[in-house]
């Protein structure tokens, strides 16, 4: 393992250029970040939300509805949303294939275009660049957040380091100092002084 001279600096403030003392707040962010900074002086935040400027309202609401979109696309719910509507043509499909006879609004020719278009069309155009816009932005705060974690575990087995500077090997220096200054083992107790 390669070992340091001193420990990192805290990593509570931005250490690159241009960024704003800790404490103060930071242009173009919409919180204080939850957890800190990483070296680079990416910000790391708990809610995924947050790990991104605030910019302009356009920016900020496109975010939000992309990361919704990726968040709720992702369930049972819409899933089963999607077989009732992908199983909603299938009587269209069994009347034009003469296996069953008309039923109604179902059967019509007008529905099961209205069911390709909405499946084919909307959900693949629409849907599904929300979907890659939303997990990206989820990969860039799961980047800035396993960045910190790293950076944090760099730094615990630095201060582990017995040839750290502030670490281990300054604590075992003091107990060793300790055990210098007690009185050997076996010998009498000092006489108190009265």
């Amino acid at each position: 393992m390669h070992a340091m001279s001193t420990v990192s600096p805290s990593l509570t403030a931005p250490p690159m250029a241009g960024t704003v003392p800790s404490g103060e707040p930071v242009p173009g962010l919409a919180h204080p970040p939850t957890h800190g900074w990483t070296r680079l002086g990416h910000p790391v935040h708990a809610r995924t939300i947050d790990h991104h400027p605030a910019g302009t309202p356009y920016a900020r609401f496109n975010k939000k509805l992309a990361l919704a979109i990726t968040q709720n696309v992702g369930t049972m719910t819409c899933f089963w949303i999607f077989c009732v509507i992908s199983f909603s043509s299938l009587l269209a499909v069994l009347y034009a294939a003469h296996i069953i006879g008309p039923v109604g609004l179902l059967t019509a020719n007008g529905f099961i275009l209205c069911v390709s278009w909405i499946s084919q069309n909307f959900i693949q155009l629409v849907l599904l660049p929300a979907l890659m816009v939303g997990q990206n932005l989820q990969n860039e705060a799961a980047d800035a957040r396993a960045a910190k974690t790293f950076e944090d575990v760099e730094r615990i087995i630095n201060l582990l380091d017995v040839h750290t500077q502030g670490g281990l090997g300054d604590l075992l220096a003091a107990i060793a100092e300790l055990k210098a200054s007690l009185p050997a083992a076996g010998a009498p107790p000092a006489a108190p002084r009265g």
